[in-house]
């Protein structure tokens, strides 16, 4: 039986051999004996395979992912890329532009800067006229350049009809989206404070002082705008650093004398800011300092009762000995304090956050000032 299926086998092998075929042939087997030895499975499992130009190919698309799948690809796109699928669809714009999604990034990129001024600041901004696509005063060229390029193009498909009604439907200006490019695009300007302004003047090192900020895309820094002081015209600094500015400790105007909460309790070696200005019709700036010790105190944390008197030792190191700026004194129980030549000293905060602490000695000067 062998012996005849052997003689069979070779008479056919002999007989294809003896055959002419034509070209297509052998390469027809070339290409399937490559096909199968790439899938030496193929027949036993009777997988089939789509033609990558098969339609039903070609109507696949993301939405056709599900609801969580598709949610978590766009939570972790960034703003660039969140504008970019704004544009595919009218279904992926809707989604593109809720608020749970451009929360995230407005608290991430801002939330550290922006405080309750400056939310209010944005309310009276988006119920002006000066809307999301009104011509803006820079663009930018570096990370969100397509955020910039994107601000009208987003515009012209939220009002794509004759009404221009679906944009105020798809895209309302208190929405987080349009918040987010307001500030990115510089022009949104929000209250905030910054430390050491005009560029570290020397008469305002450790201070951190208000002003209206603007954030300039093409260096990562800001435009900051200070309110006059007295008869001195409004001051502009160019180039502020992200490290130089704050949210506003307080809510309040910064002509406003700060209630202090903490004066009964402050003893040496406490970490404080207090409110200081020139003269009264300047607005306060908040300045770094520590407690000190009486001169009647040796300084023994043993013996020491400066935390009983009436009188509260304020000292400014970054002042030399001797200048007249380096210690002051103010009662526990003071409001406002001082003269046309020294200033008026105000509110006085205690800093027991580490982090506000460290914020002011990094921005300590290089050298002791007269």
């Amino acid at each position: 039986m062998i012996l005849y299926f052997l003689i069979t086998c070779l008479s056919f092998f002999f007989f294809t051999k003896s055959l002419s075929l034509p070209p297509w042939a052998s390469e027809t087997k070339t290409l399937l004996s490559f096909y199968f030895i790439k899938n030496p499975f193929m027949n036993t499992l009777h997988q089939t395979t789509h033609d990558p130009a098969s339609p039903v190919i070609d109507q696949m698309s993301v939405l056709d992912l599900p609801e969580l799948a598709l949610d978590c690809i766009l939570d972790l796109l960034p703003p660039s890329g969140l504008c970019s699928m704004a544009r595919v669809c009218s279904s992926l714009r809707e989604r593109c532009v809720s608020d749970h999604l451009w929360e995230k990034h407005l608290k991430t990129k801002w939330g550290k800067i922006l405080g309750p001024a400056a939310h209010r600041e944005w309310q009276c901004f988006i119920s002006s006229t000066y809307h999301l696509d009104s011509p803006h005063q820079q663009t930018g060229n570096l990370g969100f350049a397509k955020i910039v390029s994107l601000i009208r193009s987003l515009s012209s498909v939220f009002r794509d009809d004759k009404q221009r009604r679906v944009y105020s439907s798809s895209l309302p200006l208190d929405s987080s989206m349009s918040c987010y490019l307001s500030l990115e695009t510089g022009r949104f300007w929000f209250p905030a404070q910054v430390y050491n302004r005009e560029n570290g003047h020397v008469g305002f090192m450790l201070s951190c002082y208000d002003a209206e900020l603007s954030y300039d895309t093409h260096t990562d820094t800001f435009l900051a705008r200070y309110p006059p002081h007295g008869r001195r015209a409004a001051a502009v600094e160019k180039g502020v650093t992200w490290d130089r500015i704050r949210e506003a400790p307080i809510d309040a105007s910064p002509h406003h004398l700060y209630v202090s909460d903490s004066l009964k309790e402050l003893k040496p070696g406490d970490h404080i800011e207090i409110q200081w200005r020139r003269n009264k019709e300047f607005p306060y700036g908040w300045w770094y300092g520590v407690v000190g010790h009486l001169e009647s105190c040796d300084g023994d944390l043993n013996h020491c009762h400066c935390q009983l008197s009436e009188t509260v030792v304020l000292k400014f190191n970054q002042y030399t000995v001797g200048s007249r700026w380096r210690r002051t004194m103010v009662m526990r129980d003071h409001k406002e304090e001082g003269n046309e030549e020294d200033g008026f000293y105000g509110g006085i905060r205690k800093l027991n956050c580490k982090e506000e602490i460290a914020m002011w000695k990094r921005h300590w000067p290089c050298s002791i000032l007269e």
